[in-house]
């Protein structure tokens, strides 16, 4: 992703500035930490449905703070981001207002909705294993729990502990089985670690296809982006997609989300954003375009998504998981699990 730029975000304060007061119901002003090309057939349809047009500016972080520091009078109507740690950051930060209306609250199921509204989950990302072909069986991980089995030992290689994906996973964790029995589990998959946490997801799944390990942890979307990328289809064909459960529960789940800013400028028209990306037509496109799950009931999935079958849905409420990611980063640094 693209860091802010200064003159970007003061070009669109700009705008915001000198825009005539009637103006306000015709435009949406969206900071995104989602790269362009993935949002932006959105943006476009949403303006093709409404005449509403979308600026935005993305950035790789500091946005929370950037609204923090522009105060009343930033510009941003949406915050628009992947991970519940990012979505809370910004409501404990004090920068969102809560949103109810009827399509949003019948749209989106309340495990995936913020305290009080303030935020909205759009689509999830499944936390899955991909495992060797050629030296895993399936049915040997059927649990995040078997991951800890000293069977794996210097088989498994996974990213940092302390990236927000592995956060959100211990988060879950400790909200099934507890702070003690996370960090046993935590210590379990440090132990069968092939090599010292590094790289990204994708980079895992590269490690199994050249011998380093057999098992990592990944988001499903990124099955289907390797797919899409020439240099890396060898990595994805080299691993099956598993999607684990917790012994007592379902596959972990993540979101993308949206949250309407407390200094917006054009509410009524961002409230009309978070709708549209809410219905079966904003969540199809999003879903199509990223391989992620929708959360409309009823809406269609990407034919890849079809292709990998079927799953049960972890059901713990994702606020929970917010609350407990200070926890996951502590249990993360107590173990040591990227020394």
């Amino acid at each position: 992703m693209h860091p802010i730029k200064s003159a970007a975000l003061a070009a669109l304060a700009a705008i915001v500035a000198a825009a005539p007061s009637g103006a306000s119901a015709e435009e949406v002003n969206v900071y995104s930490y989602r790269q362009p090309f993935l949002v932006q057939p959105l943006f476009d349809a949403f303006t093709a449905e409404t005449g509403i047009d979308v600026n935005v500016v993305f950035a790789d972080k500091g946005v929370v703070e950037r609204i923090q520091r522009e105060g009343r009078n930033s510009p941003a109507d949406l915050i628009f981001t992947v991970d519940i740690s990012r979505l809370d950051e910004a409501y404990e930060a004090g920068i969102t207002q809560p949103v109810s209306t009827d399509t949003l609250e019948s749209n989106i199921p309340t495990q995936y909705r913020g305290p009080g509204g303030h935020w909205y989950g759009l689509t999830a990302r499944a936390r899955i294993v991909y495992a060797s072909k050629e030296r895993v069986d399936p049915s040997e991980i059927t649990t995040y729990e078997d991951l800890a089995d000293p069977k794996w030992a210097g088989r498994i290689c996974t990213r940092s502990g302390s990236h927000v994906y592995q956060v959100g996973l211990l988060a879950a964790m400790i909200a099934h089985h507890g702070e003690d029995r996370a960090k046993d589990w935590l210590t379990g998959l440090r132990n069968n670690l092939a090599r010292k946490p590094q790289g990204n997801d994708r980079a895992q799944v590269k490690a199994i296809l050249e011998g380093e390990c057999d098992v990592s942890l990944g988001n499903n979307y990124y099955y289907g982006k390797m797919l899409d990328d020439p240099d890396q289809v060898a990595w994805a064909e080299s691993s099956n997609v598993l999607f684990p459960r917790f012994e007592d529960g379902g596959t972990h789940l993540n979101i993308s989300g949206v949250a309407l800013t407390t200094s917006s400028p054009n509410k009524d028209a961002a409230v009309q954003l978070m709708e549209f990306l809410a219905s079966a037509r904003g969540q199809e496109i999003y879903a199509e375009q990223n391989y992620e799950y929708p959360l409309l009931e009823g809406v269609r999935r990407a034919e890849l998504l079809e292709t990998l079958g079927d799953f049960d849905p972890d059901t713990v409420d994702l606020s929970e998981v917010a609350e407990l990611q200070a926890v996951a980063i502590r249990i993360v640094n107590e173990v040591g699990y990227d020394n």
